[in-house]
């Protein structure tokens, strides 16, 4: 139970940081780009965006491992992953996902 737990807790500070890095990316730093001429802002937190993906997906592999995900799972933390809010929003189904079948075992 406790990898479980680490695995899905993994995936959701990776995904936080991510989703946050994107929202950064998209509106900081893109605008200092093109609007102040900043490019600097886009190569430093371009860069720190792209290494949490690479993490966020890695975190995403082990957590289909470890958690015994379906594939279609493995694919929304893949489309997530390149939506804006897309890491938010996939912890949120996630848990309620789990949730329900935690649920669902308890009645039976």
């Amino acid at each position: 139970m406790t990898v479980l737990k680490d695995a899905s807790r993994s995936l959701q500070l990776i995904g936080y940081a991510e989703g946050t890095s994107f929202l950064v990316l998209l509106g900081i730093a893109m605008p200092l780009k093109h609007l102040a001429n900043i490019p600097e802002a886009v190569l430093v937190v371009g860069w720190a965006h792209g290494i949490l993906w690479m993490l966020y997906v890695l975190a995403a592999l082990r957590a289909k491992v470890v958690c015994k995900w379906s594939i279609g799972t493995l694919f929304w933390a893949g489309v997530a992953s390149v939506m804006p809010f897309g890491p938010f929003v996939f912890d949120w189904w996630l848990r309620r996902k789990t949730e329900r079948a935690a649920i669902a075992s308890a009645e039976t």
